[in-house]
């Protein structure tokens, strides 16, 4: 039906233009219809489009029960800088301690998460179409690194008390000062455990989150079938087609 009435729109300028209008009006009407370059509106709002999908599948995936904890590339592993006191209580005992505190940690993590889609949602809110050209024409890492720059500081900020709520919510807190009391305790330890956990949790959590969000636009910039909508579809093929031109 849309094409017919294009065609109607063309029919009814024949009697009132010239052949050159005509072929303009024409070749308008096939852009518009069936692709074509991008208006400035369009790009925008494919690009907010698929960030805002984005974002929100990593958000929710890392949010969920065992989000981080079943996820090998995201899962907050035990304090690397005191890994010699998890080594210390295993050899004493006392390693579902040790095993116990990685899985809440990761469970403090998955709470915290939710904090996230309210700040990025923003940082989409605010991009400048210099912003949206410069993402959507950029590589691969275009968007996560804008989001980085843009929202890093705010996630630590909003994301640490709730880290740490969470860390309280799911007694993470008290089994590591548990564990490192355990550690400290041992006789004859030159070392001592100082670690600051709800930073640590807090910088790894958000590395996770980032690591998603980059999973998602490696998605849709390199895999066409992920481009579900028609705007999808015209914004990210006008971006394929100009980078494979330069």
């Amino acid at each position: 039906m849309r094409k017919i009435s294009y065609l109607l729109l063309a029919t009814l300028f024949l009697g009132t233009t010239g052949c050159d209008t005509l072929n303009e009006v024409a070749k308008a009407v096939v852009e518009s219809s069936t692709g074509g370059v991008p208006t400035s509106l369009e790009m925008s709002g494919g690009l907010k489009e698929a960030l805002n999908n984005g974002v929100r599948f990593a958000v929710n995936t890392l949010g969920k029960e065992g989000g981080y904890y079943n996820d090998p590339l995201v899962k907050i592993p035990f304090p690397q800088e005191a890994e010699f006191a998890a080594k210390a209580l295993r050899d004493i005992g006392l390693g579902k301690l040790v095993d116990d505190f990685e899985k809440l940690i990761n469970e403090g993590a998955e709470e915290g998460a939710k904090e996230a889609l309210g700040i990025f949602g923003n940082a989409v809110k605010a991009m400048t179409f210099a912003d949206v050209q410069s993402i959507l024409l950029g590589d691969n890492k275009a968007a996560t690194r804008y989001f980085q720059e843009k929202t890093t500081d705010q996630l630590f900020q909003t994301f640490s008390p709730k880290i740490e709520t969470a860390l309280d919510k799911v007694n993470a807190t008290k089994v590591w000062s548990d564990i490192t009391t355990k550690y400290n305790a041992i006789p004859f330890t030159k070392k001592k455990v100082e670690t600051d956990l709800v930073r640590y949790a807090t910088e790894k959590a958000m590395q996770g989150l980032f690591m998603k969000v980059a999973e998602e636009e490696l998605k849709i910039r390199q895999n066409v079938s992920a481009r579900g909508t028609s705007l999808l579809q015209k914004v990210f093929g006008y971006a394929d087609q100009q980078k494979a031109g330069n």
